[in-house]
């Protein structure tokens, strides 16, 4: 499937001719150009059922960016985060919906260090968006395997935002990652108006992207990153829930950790450790037990760095200390 003139209207980088300035959507300040630019993407993407090649995708992506680029004001910016991502769900074939979000990291990791001090806090926002609607995909398919598969995937090999070997990778993209992930992860599950009506969140394979960049990244920073934003948090909200308490409960949901009062709530009452079909809500120690194994595990695996490994050592040693205390 080539891309239709839509995509290469939206995908120009801006070039004019000797006569005439081409206002497409990436060199325009005109909300209304980019607001007919995006509902025309989102009727063409729905309703699209084969996935653009790799050179049409770069290319809307191209566009999309400097579109964003040049968007004005906050709240034309949030808005327009807000419409671009869920371009993500609005289109109805899960393949597809995956070949536009892939198309999406890849971006993003490839312009990353081209943007300046005064555009990065609304890049910083529509990272976010896209993390949410991502989660929001993958409750769609009721935490598919393949699917969850195919998203980490995009996550960690070549070009994503989170593979361990790509020294073009940006450290910021990554980090802004780790602070977000679990946050947006939470708020998706917070939709629901009670846990039944979402199934479990699989945290195994949501945290192996992190874990496992922890584990081989030759950066020593992005390894505490990791530990300090990501999996000191979780594990600590872990601790609010005891297997005793119903996730119904209220007190539950508010329940506090030190001086974090409801550290995300809804993971902590609706998630699992791998399969939610079979699982369903594991709650408090022993989820927290399960994947304290799994940071051994991969503490342990060969590939992991010496040096990380040590930190993850004494991530786990410190975390099953406080298990057998409590």
């Amino acid at each position: 499937m080539t891309a239709p003139p839509l995509g290469k209207y939206l995908a120009s980088t801006g070039e004019q001719s000797n006569t005439q300035p081409n206002y497409y959507i990436d060199n325009t300040q005109e909300k209304r150009i980019r607001d007919k630019a995006v509902k025309n993407l989102s009727v063409f993407l729905s309703e699209s059922t084969n996935v653009l090649p790799k050179s049409d995708m770069d290319k809307l992506w191209k566009g999309i960016f400097y579109g964003f680029w040049m968007s004005d004001k906050p709240l034309v910016q949030q808005a327009l985060a807000t419409e671009l991502s869920d371009l993500v769900l609005s289109i109805s074939q899960t393949t597809s919906a995956l070949a536009f979000l892939r198309g999406f990291w890849e971006m993003i990791v490839r312009e990353w260090n081209g943007i300046d001090r005064l555009r990065i806090d609304k890049y910083y926002m529509l990272v976010r968006r896209f993390v949410n609607a991502s989660f929001r995909l993958l409750v769609r398919t009721e935490w598919d395997t393949n699917v969850v598969k195919e998203y980490n995937d995009m996550l960690t090999t070549s070009g994503g935002p989170l593979c361990p070997s790509d020294l073009r990778v940006p450290t910021g993209l990554t980090y802004h990652l780790a602070d977000i992930y679990v946050e947006e992860l939470d708020k998706v599950l917070s939709l629901s108006t009670s846990p039944a009506d979402i199934l479990p969140a699989p945290l195994h394979p949501l945290l192996m992207p992190f874990l496992s960049l922890a584990a081989q990244t030759p950066v020593a920073v992005t390894c505490k990153r990791i530990q300090s934003s990501l999996i000191d948090p979780l594990f600590s909200a872990l601790k609010t829930l005891s297997d005793e308490e119903q996730p119904k409960s209220k007190r539950a949901r508010l329940a506090t950790t030190g001086n974090q009062p409801g550290l995300y709530p809804c993971v902590v009452i609706n998630s699992c450790y791998e399969d939610p079909k079979t699982e369903g809500s594991i709650y408090g120690h022993t989820l927290r037990k399960k994947l304290l194994r799994l940071v051994f595990e991969i503490a342990s695996q060969p590939e992991t760095r010496d040096s990380n490994r040590r930190k993850l050592y004494a991530s786990w040693k410190d975390s099953a200390e406080e298990c057998e205390e409590e």
